[in-house]
């Protein structure tokens, strides 16, 4: 899809220290924010949900270290259980091993896939809340992003993963390498700042809010649960992959019903790839019908088509970190705050 990308070039200053870290800053007063990473520093990968291959690695490996942070594989990689990246309590045990090493300053999941919500009332927190780290992934790892959020308040990054790493850096399409590249500018203390094109069926506004969101499915699995993500004043992303325009239209009601679209500071539909409907079991309605029909009571800004999901252009996205929505003729610009 035909949109623009900017990065800002402004990092982070000013920040302040939160008694139960040292090391934990913040730019939004109810979350904490993950300490920057540095050279030296170590990125720790593990598989929570599907499996990989160490082969299948090797370009992420290889991009990470070039950014002059140092990796750490977990126990998980290259194991298989199935579907999974090891069983149950393989998963478990190596991402407890990870949140509990203070060495480790980032962790990113491998890959999507299923699994996570398999093994997250398993996971202990408490001595990730002493000294948080950013944890890294998209699709089922909203999973993690949500637990995280609704819990523990602590910042994290929703972005590609290792299987989405390009095997050739060099040839590879300029939406690629700038879609890792904001992985390694989130966690290096960036400023992002991204625009999307004007969208005949967006609504204008401008709105701030602490930005949360994620898969629409795993969003509507997590309702009711510890997990449960919590929108209330907060500028909500959206996307998913591989479901019928029913299914959408029924997650969408499912926000709704739930009051998660009513007190929002603004939302962000982005990519939606969609099931073809059954021939004689067509919906009749469009992605833009199902989320007018769920918003057209509320006035916050709303955006498609933003550069967030099952795509080439699946920017990373800080969780937890105070944004501003900007919607107008000219486009849409969300920028961190």
């Amino acid at each position: 899809m035909n949109r623009k990308h900017f990065l800002s070039s402004l990092f982070t200053t000013g920040l302040s220290l939160r008694t139960l870290a040292a090391s934990a800053h913040h730019s939004d007063t109810s979350f904490r924010i993950p300490q920057q990473l540095k050279p030296g520093d170590v990125m720790g990968i593990t598989s929570p949900a599907g499996y990989i291959t160490i082969e299948e690695l090797q370009p992420a490996i290889e991009q990470i270290q070039s950014w002059g942070l140092k990796v750490r594989l977990g126990t998980t990689i290259g194991k298989r259980d199935f579907s999974f990246g090891g069983t149950d309590q393989e998963r478990a045990q190596d991402f407890q091993r990870m949140l509990d090493d203070p060495s480790i300053k980032a962790i990113m999941c491998a890959r999507g896939g299923y699994g996570s919500v398999r093994i997250i009332d398993q996971l202990n927190f408490s001595k990730f809340l002493i000294k948080p780290k950013w944890i890294i992934g998209f699709s089922d790892i909203t999973v993690m992003h949500c637990h995280i959020s609704s819990n523990y308040k602590v910042a994290t990054v929703h972005s590609k993963m290792c299987n989405s790493f390009p095997g050739d850096w060099l040839n590879a399409e300029p939406v690629q390498k700038e879609t890792i590249v904001s992985i390694k500018d989130a966690i290096t203390g960036v400023k992002m700042k991204y625009t999307a094109l004007y969208h005949l069926k967006n609504r204008n506004g401008i709105a701030e809010g602490t930005l949360t969101g994620g898969n629409l499915k795993t969003i509507e699995t997590l309702t009711g649960s510890r997990s449960d993500i919590k929108t209330a004043g907060k500028i909500l992303f959206v996307e998913d992959t591989g479901e019928y325009l029913y299914s959408i239209d029924r997650m969408f009601w499912s926000l709704k019903r739930t009051g998660k679209l009513s007190e929002l500071k603004g939302l962000i539909i982005g990519g939606f790839k969609i099931k073809p409907d059954d021939p004689g079991e067509e919906f009749g309605r469009t992605l833009h019908d199902i989320v007018w029909k769920k918003v057209e009571s509320y006035k916050y800004p709303v955006c498609f088509d933003f550069p967030v999901g099952h795509q080439r252009n699946n920017y990373a996205l800080k969780c937890g970190v105070l944004h501003r929505l900007s919607v107008t003729d000219s486009g849409t610009e969300l920028t961190e705050v």
